[in-house]
């Protein structure tokens, strides 16, 4: 177990989990309370309370469990599957589904759906843990991924993305109204400094920071709301949530980066991965897909559509 001292400075306040979540990289503040719950959180030996507040001067110990390793299994899950062949796969995301297994997300990912679909045939350069993986998405965006069966194809894929020849729509709900028909937003991303959690908009200088463009036109107004397509040059984390936030048109549905008050019937962004097209490593043949909406993305836009009209 690793061992943590932390010292509460005479200006500190608040509840106590909740500033010792900022104090702790990488633990969550759930994660801090099931510490405290456990005991493995003490004040001077004394165990303590998740609803205590900071006691000012004092000197807390948080005692931190090697983490548990983490391996991929093979689970039999439906997968929606746009194209296929020996060399790789692509498949349609659907929202509130994780691509790889993390701590606190161990299975039920898309890559244990693929690895029992694909019967383990999928590159190793991923790791154990993200078998044929090639590029992301977030957990509650939806739509198109493509999916490598060998380290050749792999490698190949990994190459057109670090050259932004694979080509990449998403189609997005924005809070406002955008006033120009398109337009882009190029910036440098990395960790935002004041909640690591999150990305954010930095300087070119700053620790980790990596180029961005997003390239956004309109598609349909409603007033308090723009439905437009993004078009990637570059794929980071979080890329379009804080590119669009950063202009004031924040992702409908988005808590993290969005408005306090979240329209929670999203149940997350309204994001959709719909265009995916590059070149196929082993045919040498240009490939190209489109998905459908899901059903969420429509019925929203159908709502903001009639209230509009009203």
């Amino acid at each position: 177990m690793e061992r943590l001292e932390i010292l509460a400075g005479e200006a500190v306040s608040g509840r106590l989990d909740a500033w010792l979540a900022g104090k702790c990289e990488g633990v969550s503040r759930s994660a801090l309370q099931s510490l405290m719950e456990q005991g493995f959180v003490t004040c001077n030996g004394r165990p303590v309370n998740k609803k205590e507040k900071v006691c000012q001067g004092a000197c807390y110990q948080v005692l931190l469990p090697d983490p548990q390793p983490i391996e991929a299994v093979a689970q039999d899950i439906p997968l929606s599957i746009v194209y296929e062949d020996d060399d790789l796969i692509v498949v349609n995301k659907p929202k509130g589904m994780v691509v790889h297994p993390a701590p606190g997300n161990p299975d039920g990912t898309l890559v244990n759906a693929l690895l029992y679909h694909c019967a383990g045939q999928l590159s190793g350069i991923g790791g154990a843990i993200r078998p044929g993986i090639v590029h992301r998405i977030d957990k509650d965006t939806s739509g198109l991924l493509v999916v490598a069966k060998n380290d050749a194809t792999h490698q190949a894929l990994s190459e057109q993305m670090r050259e932004h020849s694979i080509h990449r729509v998403y189609h997005a709900v924005v809070y406002g109204n955008l006033r120009e028909d398109e337009g882009f937003v190029e910036t440098w991303l990395g960790r935002d400094p004041r909640d690591r959690k999150k990305m954010a908009v930095v300087s070119k200088d700053a620790t980790g920071a990596r180029y961005a463009y997003t390239g956004w036109r309109v598609l349909e107004r409603f007033g308090n709301f723009t439905y437009i397509a993004c078009q990637l040059k570059t794929g980071r984390t979080h890329q379009i949530r804080v590119h669009m936030a950063s202009i004031g048109h924040p992702l409908a549905g988005d808590a993290v980066y969005g408005p306090r008050n979240c329209m929670e019937s999203l149940h997350g962004q309204c994001l959709h991965a719909k265009e995916l097209g590059f070149v196929h490593p082993t045919q040498q043949e240009w490939k190209q897909f489109d998905s459908e909406l899901p059903l969420y993305f429509t019925e929203f836009l159908n709502r903001l559509r009639k209230e509009h009209r009203a």
